[in-house]
């Protein structure tokens, strides 16, 4: 990783690394071709993108989403551009992110408060490591925080005081105190006696910022790259010498009942509580298409949790090599199996995950990338 995307405030002991720079997961060259182009404010620029809802477009421009494949090329058509010169290799010595980020300086957080947001993450970590009962199913149920929000809590993608009233109070019920104070409190005493040393480590660092990023820029590129009537290069170093770069989920394949196979993979699903599918392995195979990844596997739906459109006894092909997108299926890794999800757009162009049985809305853009798979196929038998 270049010297210059460390991003981290290193403190001595047990204390978190502090990513500043955690928010700014997409960093592109749109901006900076947005205003070559004359548009010296978005909004204006926005005008020629009607497809793509001016929020969602903001949050590209600022790296706080992962765009997705067709997004880049709406926008690089727009700005007369291909779509690979958006892309930067953030490996390549002139990538800075303090100096890409400067711009949006005011999307930074209070260090402190960051802080305390990676030590709550932790606790809540704990807690639920110490009560086998309070699964993720069971706080929805009984704390009403949907599994999105419990996997943004528990890797401090916001600081305590941006959740809503709801969240916190929720927070606190989890954590068994009566206010805020109190809670600040008993997760600094967690922390001076070392109980929370296992999980800090485990909550994002600026290491893993970058490793994401590199990943999904290297997704991206071959995606827009094998595109029929799309070929792009992949980023070059005179383009990262100018500004900075990450990457993009790749969008998932709509789903079909006939597919022309090429190999065998494991097929894995037995159902769990609030509409879960396991990971156990079933002992048997299934043949999986030839636009399968190399770790797609085979998944039961065990119940029709989407409606009659998808039974029970159908067999999904789960793709961890491809990110979904609306239009399409996907398949959300929680902590006790498998949720699977149609996946839609709000006005906002955020992509939502919907489930029928049990009723559920998630935000798939807030979910971690490596949580969520496309489903590339179905086998209706």
């Amino acid at each position: 990783m270049s010297g210059t995307d460390s991003g981290a405030e290193r403190n001595g002991g047990n204390k978190p690394v502090i990513d500043r720079y955690r928010a700014f997961i997409f960093p592109n060259r749109m901006r900076e071709f947005r205003q070559r182009a004359g548009h010296a404010r978005l909004l204006h620029f926005a005008a020629e993108l009607r497809d793509i809802p001016y929020i969602r477009l903001s949050k590209i421009e600022r790296g706080e989403v992962f765009a997705r494949p067709e997004e880049l090329r709406r926008i690089a058509a727009a700005l007369r551009i291909a779509p690979s010169e958006l892309l930067i290799d953030i490996d390549h010595p002139a990538f800075d992110i303090e100096r890409w980020a400067e711009p949006f300086a005011g999307n930074q957080d209070d260090l402190d408060e960051v802080r305390f947001a990676m030590l709550l993450a932790a606790a809540l970590r704990v807690r639920r490591a110490r009560d086998r009962d309070l699964t993720i199913a069971a706080i929805e149920r009984d704390f009403g925080i949907a599994p999105v929000n419990l996997s943004r809590l528990e890797n401090a993608l916001k600081p305590f005081g941006r959740w809503n009233g709801a969240t916190r109070a929720a927070v606190l019920g989890i954590m068994g105190v009566a206010n805020e104070a109190q809670l600040r409190q008993e997760v600094t005493r967690q922390h001076q006696a070392g109980e929370l040393d296992q999980f800090i480590g485990a909550i994002a660092t600026p290491e893993s910022r970058h490793v994401r990023s590199r990943q999904r820029i290297a997704e991206i590129a071959d995606l827009l790259a094998a595109s029929p009537g799309a070929p792009v290069a992949p980023p070059s170093a005179d383009a990262t010498a100018t500004a900075t770069a990450t990457t993009a989920p790749a969008p998932a394949t709509r789903v079909s009942a006939v597919a022309v196979a090429t190999r065998l993979v494991p097929v894995h699903g037995a159902p769990q509580p609030d509409g879960l599918v396991s990971c156990a392995p079933t002992g048997t195979m299934i043949e999986a298409p030839r636009i399968a990844g190399r770790r797609a596997f085979g998944l039961r739906m065990c119940r029709a949790t989407l409606g009659g459109g998808l039974p029970a006894q159908a067999t999904l092909i789960v793709d961890p090599d491809r990110y979904p997108a609306p239009g399409g299926l996907a398949a959300l890794r929680e902590q006790d199996g498998w949720r699977v999800l149609s996946v839609g757009a709000d006005r906002d162009g955020r992509m939502i995950g919907y489930s029928t049985n049990p009723p559920l809305e998630i935000v798939l853009d807030a979910c971690a990338p490596d949580t969520l798979a496309a489903i590339v196929s179905a086998i209706f038998v």
